[in-house]
């Protein structure tokens, strides 16, 4: 038997949600992965098998006048990231794939973020 470990448990989860979650090209999919340091978001069509718009933490610059932000914060930036680069791709639906992870802290922030910045899900 498998044990039963916290990344193997998400991992059942997130096909778990698969089943049910589908992006088209008409209502994409904002794919959320949190990893410890870092967060992505895509938004995928996956009739085509294609990623229209990607944001991350990574290429996401947090502000420059020195404050120091949480990871949280630097994710709800994230979210707006992806709406502002998702209505420029001509997407304004999505379907929300949070990947197996609990809606809240950085999931939450990017879902919150993103509908504050255009995306209806």
């Amino acid at each position: 038997m498998t044990k039963k470990n916290p990344t193997f448990m998400r991992k059942l989860r997130h096909e778990r949600l698969r089943k049910k979650v589908h992006g088209s090209a008409s209502r994409p999919r904002l794919a959320v992965f949190r990893s410890l340091k870092y967060t992505y978001v895509q938004v995928i069509d996956d009739d085509r098998g294609h990623t229209l718009a990607s944001a991350s933490t990574r290429d996401t610059q947090p502000a420059g006048d020195g404050e120091k932000l949480t990871k949280t914060q630097v994710a709800g930036r994230v979210g707006a990231t992806i709406a502002e680069r998702a209505l420029a791709c001509g997407v304004k639906q999505v379907v929300f794939d949070r990947g197996g992870f609990d809606y809240h802290g950085r999931v939450k922030a990017i879902a919150d973020e993103a509908r504050k910045g255009g995306l209806e899900f």
